[in-house]
């Protein structure tokens, strides 16, 4: 039995055995025909053209000899001479060229008739002799020998022209035999090589596809095939590890199986004993598995396709997750659902997390639903114990403040110097306690949804430079230069144009405080499809990279040595009116390189209609 590659290189041997025998006989008719053509050049060719020679010689000699009968002897004589060394050179090329039959004896005769004319054209040729002499000798000897010259001449070159003629048919003959064996040749190429294909498709071919069938059964799921193959060479034993193959993978599969209904039941009961609802979502949108908590407040059960409950901003975090490959959360500003659960109002903060395989492509979908009421309800608990103390200290400050403002002007009673200072002092600190009252009250009217925003479209530039304007003395003042850096085809923004006053006025404060004099202050601003992002950045001192994370909660201070520290209110309210307009807000810095506070306003060509009053 014939193993694959003896079957290959039975093919492939005979196409090579029909290659070499083409070959080697083209070699051999090539070879035969060009000594055929050699031959007809060496041997005939140069007698053709050496008689022609002798017998445009022997004519142009008989040309001199009448020009000397004629009385031009001179002219008689050179051509004589000339056209005699012409002769007798063709003349030796023909004796030393003798190959036809025949030609020998010619030549001779052609010679010893030559040795005669030569004779007899010294009678002729000499002036001495008379003229009648010179007449008769020309006459009776020399043109009869001229004549007998270019007869034999003519006789040598039909000789060789015949044997040319011979030798071109046998030529012909040659190359007729020489096409038809190649042709047969070649049509016996043809059929090895229909030959090799066929057996080719039958031993090698097919098994092949037979086997690439089977393994995309396999890739279907289906391990239960088996491939059978007649042959016992190399696809043979393929075909028989093939099968050993999915023999391996059934008990593979069986063993998995098992073991994944193991892991299964035992994620199931790890999932059930966590506390927040969490659900494993694959590719297609389908619940794998979840805890009870997922289960019974958000129906979040096993096979379940999420688009099919009633939660569209889950099937939004699902798809935003396997788009971008990175967490997500809601894009609204408090990233915080509400639920009700059996009449019982819930608050949630969803979080989807992708699973990614060894080549970072997601698998999957982890969606984690973290119940935050508890927190909310403690955040309106302060915000409410804020607002309640931040009223009833508003009344005795007002009190405290209009006394001490009575006490300095004096309308009690005179101050000694001393009363004056400490009274000073005390406004100050009244003021101070009133604007962190006044901030208090605004961070809780807009959490508690009390304070009216006023919408309208304005312009970006408007807006930057209304803000700008109140602190361009005070920069002066320190030496600090503004630079302004808002394009004027800037798109217009919907904002609330007293409160975003307010968010330039702390940024470029806080800016302008912790930069020294020669520093700049720049604005900025650029915009995108939906968004215009604004940017104050400072030449400052910078920010310590461990307090940006918290650079705006409330009360908040970064410590500055040498510097007065502020209630920590400003940039805790500058954050809340950005996200109440719907945008964010965020600080880049680095310590002694300066600071860059960005804020986006939604545009006004692109105003979502879910801005209303918070």
């Amino acid at each position: 039995m014939f193993g694959l590659r003896q079957k290959i290189a039975l093919g492939f041997g005979g196409l090579l055995m029909i290659i070499a025998i083409i070959g080697i006989q083209s070699l051999l008719y090539l070879t035969k025909l060009g000594e055929s053509i050699d031959v007809i050049l060496r041997e005939n060719y140069r007698s053709v053209i050496a008689c022609q020679q002798m017998k445009e010689a022997l004519e142009r000699i008989d040309s001199g000899l009448l020009f000397t009968l004629l009385g031009d002897t001179k002219d008689g004589a050179v051509l004589i001479r000339t056209n005699e060394s012409a002769f007798e050179k063709a003349l030796q090329t023909e004796l030393n060229n003798i190959t036809v039959p025949g030609e020998g004896e010619k030549a001779a005769s052609l010679q010893e008739l030559y040795q005669k004319y030569k004779s007899a054209l010294k009678n002729v040729e000499g002036p001495e002799k008379p003229m009648a002499l010179r007449r008769d000798v020309y006459f009776t000897v020399l043109l009869p020998l001229f004549n007998q010259i270019k007869d034999t001449a003519a006789g040598i070159l039909e000789v060789n022209q015949q044997n040319m003629s011979e030798a071109n048919d046998r030529a012909r003959r040659d190359a007729f035999r020489a096409r038809r064996q190649m042709y047969i040749l070649l049509c016996a190429g043809a059929l090895v090589s229909i030959g090799f294909i066929f057996f080719t498709g039958r031993w090698i071919l097919r098994p092949i596809q037979r086997l690439i069938r089977s393994a995309g059964e396999i890739k279907k799921g289906n391990l239960d095939l088996i491939v059978h193959s007649d042959s016992r060479d190399e696809i043979g034993h393929l075909s028989e590890s093939f099968n050993a193959m999915a023999a391996s993978l059934r008990e593979f599969r069986r063993s998995d199986q098992a073991k994944l209904i193991r892991i299964q039941h035992a994620t199931q009961r790890a999932f059930d004993s966590l506390p927040e609802a969490v659900a494993v979502i694959d590719l297609e949108g389908q619940v794998e598995v979840a805890t009870g908590s997922a289960k019974t407040m958000f129906g979040l059960r096993p096979n379940a396709p999420i688009a099919d409950l009633p939660f569209p901003w889950m099937t939004d975090l699902f798809n935003a997750v396997l788009n971008s490959g990175r967490a997500a959360q809601p894009k609204n500003q408090s990233r915080i659902v509400q639920h009700f659960v059996g009449g019982e109002e819930r608050y949630i903060r969803p979080e989807a997390v992708p699973i990614m395989d060894d080549d970072k492509q997601p698998t999957g979908v982890i969606l984690v639903l973290h119940d935050v009421t508890q927190l909310r309800q403690q955040d309106e608990i302060k915000r409410g114990v804020i607002s309640t103390v931040s009223h009833q200290l508003r009344t005795p400050l007002t009190s405290i403040r209009m006394a001490i403002h009575l006490l300095l002007e004096e309308r009690v009673g005179p101050l000694s110097e001393k009363q004056a200072e400490l009274l000073v002092a005390a406004r100050e600190d009244s003021d101070r306690l009133s604007t962190i009252l006044s901030s208090l009250l605004d961070i809780s009217r807009i959490e508690s949804g009390k304070a009216q925003l006023e919408f309208r479209a304005v312009s970006p530039r408007s807006i930057a430079l209304e803000g700008l304007e109140p602190l361009r003395r005070a920069a002066q003042d320190r030496g600090v230069s503004f630079d302004v850096e808002l394009p004027d085809d800037l798109p217009e923004v919907r904002a609330d144009v007293t409160r975003i006053n307010h968010v330039f006025s702390n940024l470029l404060s806080n800016a302008l405080k912790h930069t020294p004099a020669g520093g700049t202050i720049i604005v900025s601003a650029q915009a995108d499809e939906e968004w215009v992002r604004f940017s104050v950045a400072d030449t400052g001192r910078g920010i310590p990279g461990e307090h940006l994370s918290r650079i705006f909660e409330q009360f908040y201070r970064v410590p500055v040595p040498g510097q007065e520290a502020g209630a920590g209110l400003g940039l805790a309210i500058v954050k809340e009116i950005v996200e109440a307009h719907g945008g964010a807000v965020g600080v880049e810095s680095r310590e002694g390189q300066g600071s860059v506070f960005t804020f986006s306003l939604r545009r006004a060509d692109r105003g979502s209609e879910s801005e209303n009053a918070l």
